[in-house]
């Protein structure tokens, strides 16, 4: 696995690497807000099923987006005035909205599932989401079963891939709250960076919340 250091790389040659790299058909570990992820192009199957094999991973279990811009986080999901309001008050920043999986979208890509989690990171590095222009498909960069990577501790025990881009700790530190926007009001998938309260705030009402 070839590593970056994003601390003494420009970013803008980081994302023309790692966009290469996502378009020949690889696998990148990159840094997020919440925990590092470990992605590639959702239109390749092939890539889709190493993610899964690298780290052990369920088939049943979706992966999810990754956009490089809130603008087209929301083309994903035209009309849903839950998105809309997510994006206003939260995006880019550690959310995941559960939408239903666009057409445009493998199901082997969401493990046979007609819904797919999207995110819109607040890092720096999302650079390296934008060069590619499209989304990338796209879970958090651990084994299965094992605690996320959050840029500290042994590297060693981070999935197989082609590429590791190192910037050191993620700001948040955590995983992204999960929330379904599917239905007329958000449901509570997983409690996360985001509160329940400022959920709360802006839906008012928020189903499965405690």
């Amino acid at each position: 696995m070839r590593t970056i250091d994003a601390k003494r790389v420009e970013h803008h040659a980081i994302a023309h690497d790692v966009a290469a790299v996502w378009r020949g058909g690889g696998i990148v570990i990159f840094p997020t807000d919440t925990v590092y992820g470990i992605g590639c192009d959702p239109a390749n199957e092939t890539a889709v099923e190493r993610i899964y094999a690298a780290k052990g991973r369920s088939r049943s279990k979706p992966l999810s987006l990754h956009f490089g811009s809130v603008f087209e986080l929301q083309d994903y999901a035209p009309g849903n005035a839950l998105v809309r309001l997510a994006a206003e008050a939260f995006l880019p920043g550690p959310l995941t909205l559960i939408v239903e999986r666009p057409a445009s979208i493998g199901a082997f890509v969401t493990g046979d599932l007609p819904t797919i989690g999207l995110r819109a990171p607040n890092h720096p590095l999302c650079s390296l989401l934008l060069a590619v222009g499209g989304p990338i498909a796209a879970t958090s960069a651990n084994p299965s079963g094992r605690p996320a990577y959050i840029g500290t501790g042994a590297v060693t025990e981070l999935p197989a891939a082609d590429v590791f881009v190192d910037d050191g700790p993620t700001p948040v530190g955590a995983e992204s709250t999960v929330i379904d926007v599917t239905g007329t009001a958000p449901r509570l998938v997983r409690e996360g960076a985001i509160g329940t309260a400022m959920l709360e705030m802006v839906y008012g009402r928020v189903e499965g919340a405690r």
